[in-house]
């Protein structure tokens, strides 16, 4: 009997390794990884183009150094908040950009390449234009990057790609934006699968065209015929028209934003607006306040702000001002007879910050505002006047986009126009103030206008503990991860650009 029943296990034995072995490569074979043939490339583009949307390190950094958002809290949230270096929270945004759309981007153009771009190559322009996108936010937020050897992680098997210089990356940058939106054709096969403009080629071009204006205005204080040449070739290609051009990433319960998440959950109660913009909102009576902002009048804790002692009048508002932290800030509440830091204005998690809030990455209103101070510089036609106020017209008019309850009345609009015209003798500060409060909520872009203008003019964080030497922070530093992996190429880029701190500045900031 024990000589049977070894014998049938040998024989099941020998049955079971032949059946693996039939079908073997099929069965091992991954039908379903995003960097195979199986898989439509438009796919990985959608996937990009959801992941352009910012990560929380805006609202820790970007929007605290820009005054518009602020937490007086220390540890994961330490930041612009008393101008120190907190590598942690820095990790989010470089793993979003380089590990999903740097990574999406760089396979789609493998696959194409493998399969011949000619056949789709719509595709290939879209997927260039929105991965420039994502090395510009990349650089102009921390310097010397990988660029050149980016993404190519599956393709050349370079897990450790090399830091490219920013002048270099800018340079490439402006040729592969012209190219691709030159290249973008209504006689070409289709992309209607695209999440962005649904396959519209005339809204890609003018979204290319527009991300080279800015391209070109980041230049204006480092290489004056080089701004001023894309400039009038992102111009000649006809820029946004209106907001329907809006290169915004829409959200839902499935794909939500990252800023709405942590602002209607942990960090709910710990995020303010800064008193420095909320004050420049109320004294011009900018109607945007009452769309953005929130005060839960006589709040003395977290669980006391609710819809009930919820005001959005732009009278109520209190912004939290500059330079305190979690034990100070109560005095200074105090002082101005509120009953806590919870009194303090926010913005507002149930209509402006929603979860499913949209996220405007490249705008209409952003476009005229630019173009106002190119048409200052005598770069391009038109009137500054009349670009300036398209540019603020176009802002209020998005509002509508976060909640009807934030949308303003076209009237408002006119009035405030009426009582806020344009100043040519004050243009440029007056256009570049308008660009930071249409930059609300998309802090790389507010914080890299900020240091190319010099606008608006802030007083610096009195904070008594920095690590900074001057007023303002210039750029992000590198993650831990990056410093632990690819520490060689970094140290390159470090003796290259300067010290890995708050205070080196990018190429193109002077």
């Amino acid at each position: 009997m024990k000589n049977c029943i070894i014998k049938y296990l040998v024989f099941a034995s020998m049955v079971l390794i032949f059946s693996c072995d039939k079908n073997f490569e099929e069965i091992n074979t991954n039908k379903v990884d995003p960097t195979s043939a199986s898989v439509d490339p438009i796919f990985l583009l959608n996937n990009a183009i959801i992941n352009t949307s910012n990560s929380n390190t805006q609202i820790i950094y970007d929007m605290g150094i820009v005054q518009q958002l602020i937490s007086p809290n220390s540890g994961l949230l330490t930041g612009a908040n008393y101008n120190q270096d907190n590598r942690q929270s820095l990790d989010d945004h470089w793993i979003k950009y380089y590990q999903n759309v740097i990574k999406n981007t760089g396979d789609i153009k493998a696959q194409l390449s493998a399969e011949n771009a000619q056949n789709r190559p719509n595709l290939l322009n879209m997927t260039l234009l929105v991965e420039s996108l994502a090395f510009m936010i990349l650089t102009d937020e921390h310097g010397d990057v990988p660029y050149f050897e980016a993404g190519k992680g599956v393709s050349d098997q370079i897990v450790l790609p090399a830091y490219t210089p920013q002048e270099e990356i800018y340079k490439d940058l402006i040729k592969v934006v012209r190219n691709a939106t030159a290249s973008l054709s209504t006689s070409a096969p289709a992309e209607n699968g695209e999440v962005m403009y649904s396959g519209d080629i005339g809204r890609w071009k003018r979204f290319g065209s527009s991300l080279l204006l800015r391209l070109g205005m980041r230049l204006t204080e480092v290489d004056l015929a080089l701004a001023e040449q894309t400039v009038k070739e992102a111009f000649a290609g006809g820029v946004m028209l209106s907001n329907d051009d809006n290169y915004v990433i829409r959200h839902d319960s499935n794909y939500t934003n990252n800023a709405g998440v942590t602002l209607n959950a942990t960090e709910a109660n710990n995020f303010y607006m800064v008193d420095t913009f909320v004050e420049f909102l109320q004294d011009s009576n900018d109607p945007r306040l009452e769309s953005m902002a929130v005060r839960y009048i006589g709040a003395a804790s977290g669980p006391e702000q609710v819809p009930e002692n919820g005001s959005t009048d732009p009278e109520d508002q209190i912004g939290m001002p500059m330079g305190f932290d979690n034990s100070t800030i109560a005095g200074v509440a105090e002082q101005m007879n509120l009953p806590s830091f919870y009194a303090f204005t926010q913005v507002d998690r149930n209509r402006f910050i929603k979860q499913t809030a949209p996220m405007f990455m490249v705008t209409h209103s952003q476009t005229q505002l630019l173009l106002a101070e190119a048409a200052v510089r005598g770069w391009v036609t038109g009137n500054p006047a009349g670009y300036f106020e398209a540019g603020v017209r176009a802002h209020m008019e998005q509002m509508a986009a976060y909640d009807p309850e934030s949308a303003i009345p076209s009237e408002d609009i006119d009035t405030y126009l009426a009582a806020q015209p344009f100043d040519s003798g004050n243009a440029l500060e007056q256009i570049n103030n308008q660009y930071w409060v249409s930059s609300f909520l998309n802090g790389p872009e507010a914080f890299a206008n900020f240091r190319r203008s010099g606008f608006p003019v802030l007083t610096p964080n009195p904070y008594p503990a920095q690590d900074i030497t001057g007023d303002f922070i210039n750029r992000l530093t590198y993650p831990t991860d990056e410093i632990a992996t690819n520490n060689a190429n970094l140290s390159e880029a470090v003796a290259r650009m300067g010290p890995d701190n708050l205070d080196t500045k990018v190429w193109w900031d002077k």
